[in-house]
């Protein structure tokens, strides 16, 4: 059984910096694709980024300049560092973890089998 647990959302202004964790075992961060997903009321969950077993990383849409994903295996921990936020990136965060090899670690929902509980961002 995979546990992820995600922490540090909460309300910053416009423009401004978040980082988010997810606490998960160092098995499962050096052995498994990582992504970071996130959902709006009334959307889709949709893949914000990614972050491959050799730490090669893969940012979607408007994550891409803003957003950075990382992984501390030491500290048992993925980050989602986010800068710039705006309106539009208020959304439920989730954390993941690829469920199986499949050659590619890329956010596709589909492919990913364990879930953190998620953490609020809001940005007004």
């Amino acid at each position: 059984h995979v546990q992820l647990v995600e922490s540090g959302g909460g309300s910053v202004q416009a423009g401004g910096p978040l980082r988010l964790s997810c606490a998960a075992s160092r098995y499962v961060l050096s052995s498994h694709c990582m992504a970071w997903f996130r959902q709006a009321p009334g959307k889709e969950r949709e893949g914000v980024a990614a972050i491959e077993t050799d730490g090669s990383t893969t940012l979607i849409g408007s994550a891409k300049g803003r957003f950075t994903i990382s992984k501390d295996i030491a500290k048992n921990t993925l980050y989602l560092e986010m800068n710039s936020l705006q309106p539009e990136d208020t959304a439920m965060y989730y954390c993941a973890a690829q469920g199986g090899y499949r050659g590619y670690c890329y956010p596709n929902r589909a492919d990913f089998g364990s879930w953190g509980q998620g953490t609020q961002v809001t940005v007004s």
